[in-house]
């Protein structure tokens, strides 16, 4: 972490009680275009930032990646558009598993919250079969 990222952690929350944490995210798209892609996007990191009360600020890194069949742009281009233009993102691809659920956005996200925070892991459209187990938490 650099200096000024531990300053800024200190000075959004005005205490040192804050602690990394990381949370992963995914969505499926119906299509591979363009606009599928950016908007799934938008609609998962929005999720993500809505439920889990996240600012722009408090995010240290994203990674995004993308089943082989998404190809028609990058998904940090919606990150971007979303206010994101300070945070690191990198874009990556999933490994082509036979089988695998198609049309998949990914995202992990790492962050500084309150210790007391909970991350709540967000999964949409067909993408919420991936973690069955975090169905009923969402």
């Amino acid at each position: 972490m650099t200096g000024s990222q531990d300053n800024q952690r200190q000075d959004n929350q005005g205490q040192d009680n804050q602690r990394l944490f990381a949370l992963r995210g995914a969505i499926s798209v119906d299509e591979n275009t363009e606009q599928a892609i950016i908007e799934g996007t938008r609609e998962l990191v929005a999720s993500i930032m809505q439920r889990n009360d996240l600012a722009a600020e408090q995010m240290v890194s994203c990674l995004f990646s993308a089943t082989t069949d998404l190809n028609a742009q990058f998904p940090a281009v919606a990150a971007r558009d979303l206010g994101l233009s300070r945070v690191p993102l990198l874009c990556t691809q999933e490994i082509d598993v036979p089988g695998a659920l198609p049309r998949v956005i990914r995202v992990l996200l790492h962050y500084y919250a309150g210790q007391g925070h909970a991350p709540q892991h967000v999964y949409l459209r067909e993408a919420r079969a991936l973690r069955a187990d975090l169905e009923a938490a969402q």
